[in-house]
């Protein structure tokens, strides 16, 4: 699909500010923060991707998210909490990264969690990301714009707490790999949303 958004890092910074994010205080939920992790490698802009490590406790277990965590008592707030979770995770600073904004506090769909999601554009010497740790089995970056390729659009099963949930999913690396849906997905379309990026799919 040909790159047509011309979407920059001073196009978001500007489409975020002018849309400040809607924030959440329920202490009925568990408290999260994830980070929207850009680079720029031209023709155009890449996400960064984590896929999470199979373990039998975790929820999210092999699933496709960005990198983040729960909100611990000694973080200094949400982002704070995205920045160390990325740092331990998968090596990066995102403290020496270019921030941008936040997206809108979102709920969990199926668990009693809230997500804070916070923007960041790396630096063009920043090197690729590779110290992961057990909670990460992989990191990739992928095309800005391939996410709204219509060929990548799905209604999936998702086998998900030992029960099947049809949902709305992006294909991104394949057959008999992860699908990206729920939290990741619905906090990928709220950003192109805010973007104004058009619609190339009924899901997005």
């Amino acid at each position: 699909m040909p790159r047509s958004s011309a979407v920059d890092i001073d196009r978001i910074r500007r489409a975020l500010a002018d849309k400040p994010p809607k924030l959440l205080d329920d202490p009925g939920r568990g408290q999260a923060a994830v980070a929207l992790i850009l680079r720029d490698a031209k023709p155009g802009l890449e996400v960064l991707f984590i896929e999470r490590a199979r373990h039998p406790r975790d929820p999210w277990s092999g699933n496709l998210a960005f990198p983040g965590g729960r909100i611990d008592p000694g973080d200094a707030g949400a982002r704070r909490a995205a920045e160390r979770e990325t740092l331990e995770e998968v090596g990066l600073d995102l403290t020496q990264a270019d921030y941008l904004g936040q997206l809108d506090d979102i709920i969990g769909a199926y668990l009693p969690v809230q997500v804070s999601c916070f923007v960041y554009a790396l630096a063009k010497d920043v090197a690729h990301a590779t110290d992961l740790n057990h909670e990460v089995s992989e990191l990739f970056f992928f095309p800005l714009d391939e996410l709204r390729n219509p060929a990548r659009q799905v209604q999936a099963d998702i086998p998900w707490n030992q029960k099947i949930r049809r949902a709305p999913a992006i294909d991104l690396l394949g057959p008999n790999r992860p699908l990206l849906w729920g939290i990741t997905y619905r906090l990928i379309r709220q950003f192109m949303k805010k973007l104004g990026m058009p619609a190339l799919s009924p899901h997005l």
